[in-house]
């Protein structure tokens, strides 16, 4: 017998009635090839799908795509109707303008469209997006979502059969969908089912990721050239070496204080050079930067030495009046090597005699 749901009502019209055989609905020259997929329900749980034509209230045939399953436990068949293609045969009547509009995103989107009834039975099932998470339209029709999805589905639709639309991102069969579940309501504002709306966001999660992947990689090479223009090398025993090259500004001379005070802790370092052989040109504010570095070095118990200034860089530094006198300067880098060895070779006699002191007492 026929039980006129809503769905039912709205694809053949309000003047269908509760207590008609459904068979009674099809088309004389339809209904051998209704009741062999009928009968293919009755004996599998695996979704059926037939193209039948059924009459509506005003007396008319629609040629409808039925999609329909047995659910697992029980006898009870779950299904759907579309608007089919119509033949030379059949004289459809025109779908309105909601099946339509459901059709075409169907057709054409990549989504999942679904609903449920209030125990979580699937009682609609399409969508374009269903093919590429490798399902057929209406496979999952009879079968309860909440079982099926108990991890990515369950909160969702829990809050939508308490009332509340959700908006989610989840991931099901390999595909990234972002989802919309509504609660349907009744006449009396009572939750009578549940749909979902999902659209597949594999292509933009992967270019999200892509672009993630890419922006790491460029953080990764801007640190590496940073190093690379910046390297502080240990030349000798508790001597360092900065050489820098090119244009010196105030964003890298800062980035150059942070490393070689790190460097000068890490290496408990007695010295460290500052070699500016290969820089064309100093500003106010980095020449003022180069006197704050010495500063901070001679603060960590290290002594900061300038080696290797060009005769401009030198002009330069004169005419912006700045006070060099408590800075050591050396020619080039190796004048500023040889300085640090002979400011280290008295340390070791002087240690000696004190052991022998020591020793001695």
């Amino acid at each position: 017998m026929l039980h006129g749901s809503g769905a039912l009502r709205q694809a053949l019209g309000a003047g269908v009635e509760d207590g008609n055989s459904l068979t009674a609905l099809v088309h004389a020259e339809d209904r051998a090839d209704f009741a062999a997929a009928w009968t293919r329900l009755n004996e599998q749980t695996e979704p059926v799908r037939v193209d039948v034509r059924l009459m509506d209230a005003q007396g008319s045939y629609r040629r409808l795509t039925c999609n329909a399953s047995r659910a697992p436990e029980g006898g009870t068949i779950h299904g759907s109707l579309r608007q089919a293609d119509a033949d030379g045969k059949s004289s459809p009547a025109e779908p309105s303008l909601k099946e339509r509009l459901l059709d075409s995103l169907a057709d054409n989107l990549q989504v999942a469209i679904w609903a449920i009834d209030t125990q979580g039975t699937v009682i609609y099932h399409d969508g374009k997006g269903l093919d590429a998470a490798g399902l057929a339209r209406g496979e999952l029709l009879g079968k309860n979502l909440l079982q099926l999805y108990p991890d990515s589905a369950s909160a969702s639709v829990r809050a939508a059969l308490a009332g509340t639309m959700s908006h989610e991102h989840n991931t099901a069969h390999g595909v990234h969908w972002e989802s919309w579940v509504i609660p349907v309501l009744d006449t009396r504002d009572e939750v009578d089912a549940v749909f979902g709306f999902s659209l597949d966001v594999t292509a933009v999660k992967r270019t999200q990721e892509e672009l993630r992947a890419r922006l790491s990689q460029i953080e990764k090479q801007q640190e590496v050239i940073r190093n690379l223009s910046t390297p502080i090398i240990e030349v000798w025993n508790g001597v360092l070496t900065l050489p820098m090259i090119g244009v010196v500004d105030s964003v890298r001379t800062a980035e150059v204080m942070d490393a070689l005070l790190g460097r000068i802790m890490e290496k408990q370092a007695h010295f460290a050079i500052l070699d500016l052989t290969g820089v064309d040109m100093v500003d106010t504010k980095v020449a003022s930067h180069l006197i704050e570095l010495v500063a901070a070095i001679r603060l960590l118990g290290a002594e900061g030495i300038v080696a290797g200034i060009k005769p401009n860089v030198a002009q330069t530094m004169v005419a912006l009046g700045l006070d060099l006198s408590t800075i050591s300067t050396q020619r080039d880098l190796r004048a500023a090597l040889s300085y640090c060895i002979r400011r280290m070779a008295p340390q070791a006699p002087q240690e000696n005699r004190a052991s022998g002191a020591a020793a001695a007492s």
